[in-house]
């Protein structure tokens, strides 16, 4: 296991813990990590007692389908964004049952990029039932350096929710 793995799977760990201690679940919503999130989770033994489902909606067909986010909010704002990520986490929650979720939408690239939004964007969201935060982030390197730090970021910020800070703040 390489380093970067090492550190997802720590942080998928962290969360495991936290999420037992709280006697709650997570779920993930993800467009540019294709199921990443959901995958450093699952890697953890157990992550059944805490892990409800992972949604993989990389088109915005399947953010509507699947997670009820309105379809007129892709020509208005477009599917990274902040409205999108924020309305994945709820459809998400809604859906899995789970208190915990995040979202992510992004420009992985390497092609995709605008001025407006260039290679790296992420939008992620996070919501705890009752919260709900989201942020811009833009991450550099190639795509598998952006998916993985999107990743860590999800990570980091559901741990960061469960500790009643700001996801954000990392």
């Amino acid at each position: 296991m390489n380093s970067n793995d090492y550190a997802l799977t720590q942080l998928a760990a962290q969360l495991g813990v936290q999420l037992l201690e709280a006697k709650a679940h997570v779920t993930t919503a993800e467009s540019c990590t294709g199921g990443g999130i959901a995958e450093a989770i699952t890697r953890i033994p157990g992550s059944s007692a805490w892990f409800e489902a992972g949604y993989v909606t990389y088109s915005n067909g399947q953010k509507v389908q699947q997670l009820d986010v309105s379809e007129a909010l892709f020509g208005i704002v477009g599917a990274v964004s902040q409205e999108v990520v924020e309305a994945m986490v709820r459809g998400a929650q809604a859906n899995s049952g789970a208190r915990y979720a995040v979202a992510v939408s992004g420009v992985a690239g390497p092609d995709g990029g605008t001025a407006e939004k260039p290679v790296g964007t992420v939008w992620l969201a996070w919501g705890d039932g009752e919260r709900l935060l989201s942020g811009r982030r833009q991450f550099s390197g190639d795509r598998a350096e952006v998916r993985r730090q999107t990743v860590e970021a999800a990570l980091a910020g559901l741990l960061r929710l469960l500790a009643q800070e700001n996801p954000n703040a990392g």
